[in-house]
C-alpha cells in the first residue's frame, strides 16, 4: 500500500511516498520511508507525529492505511500563548 511522510522545518519541506506491506505500524512507515536521510535531526522513536492533523497517541501501535499521510512535528520553540503575551508587550 502506498502511504507518505511529511516534515517541515522552515528553510525546507519533504513529502516521501512509500510502498509499504499491509499491516506495517506508524512508527515502522516512518523508518521504512528513509526521512531521517533527508533530515538526520528527526528520531523516528522520539518524535511527535500525526495521521492528516489528528496526533498519534502510539506510532509503534497504530496501523496504516492505504493512502495515509503521517505527519512529523517539530517540538515548540515557544508555548503559544506565551508567544502572543510577547507580541501584545511589544505593541504597547
Amino acid at each position: 500500500m502506498s502511504i507518505e511522510v511529511a516534515y517541515a522545518r522552515p528553510d525546507k519541506q519533504e513529502i516521501v511516498s512509500v510502498q509499504v506491506p499491509r499491516g506495517t505500524k506508524a512508527l515502522d512507515g516512518v523508518k521504512l520511508s528513509g526521512i531521517t536521510g533527508i533530515f538526520p535531526e528527526v528520531d523516528p522513536d522520539t518524535i511527535d507525529m500525526g495521521i492528516f492533523g489528528k496526533v498519534i497517541k502510539s506510532p509503534a501501535d497504530h496501523e496504516l492505511r492505504d493512502g495515509d499521510r503521517i505527519e512529523l512535528y517539530r517540538p515548540l520553540k515557544i508555548d503559544p500563548k506565551q508567544a502572543r503575551l510577547n507580541r501584545a508587550k511589544k505593541k504597547d
